[in-house]
């Protein structure tokens, strides 16, 4: 194992040691570990321009700022195929935070984050992703081959 120096802020390192201690972490290698891995993860699930998987992506923006809802909604609908449900609640009277849900490829659900985190008046902003599997099955409906096909797309969970 290789053993690390870092400087950090005061103010950071007593925050992320209340950080650790919320959740239990008994000591703070452990703490740095997971941070770096849950990084890296996020990193590499970004860089997967075939994956496909699952996302959330929440960002708070103040509803005052010129014609921001309305870009943020325009993003969601040119990237519908990606969008799967919107939440929208009203933190105050000038701040909003929204939870979208995505499903897609990882590559192209990291941009449509990135277009939207970037938008000024969005203050903070973070995508959870989810690598899974795209499974694509047909069917038809009717007694004989007459009958009309359907595709399904579901997404398996990859653990």
């Amino acid at each position: 194992m290789t053993r690390v120096t870092v400087s950090i802020e005061d103010d950071l390192m007593d925050a992320f040691d209340t950080f650790l201690n919320q959740r239990g972490y008994t000591n703070r290698s452990e703490g740095f570990r997971d941070l770096i891995r849950e990084k890296l993860q996020q990193t590499k699930l970004a860089e997967d321009e075939n994956g496909v998987g699952i996302a959330v992506l929440n960002y708070v923006y103040d509803h005052e700022e010129r014609m921001l809802a309305s870009r943020l909604m325009n993003a969601q609908h040119e990237h519908h195929d990606l969008t799967v449900s919107t939440v929208h609640f009203h933190i105050d009277h000038d701040t909003c935070l929204e939870s979208v849900t995505l499903r897609g490829n990882l590559a192209d659900i990291r941009a449509f984050a990135d277009k939207i985190l970037a938008q000024p008046g969005v203050r903070h902003g973070e995508l959870y992703s989810v690598p899974g599997e795209l499974h694509v099955e047909s069917h038809h409906h009717g007694a004989d081959h007459h009958g009309h096909a359907h595709k399904h797309e579901h997404l398996k969970i990859t653990t």
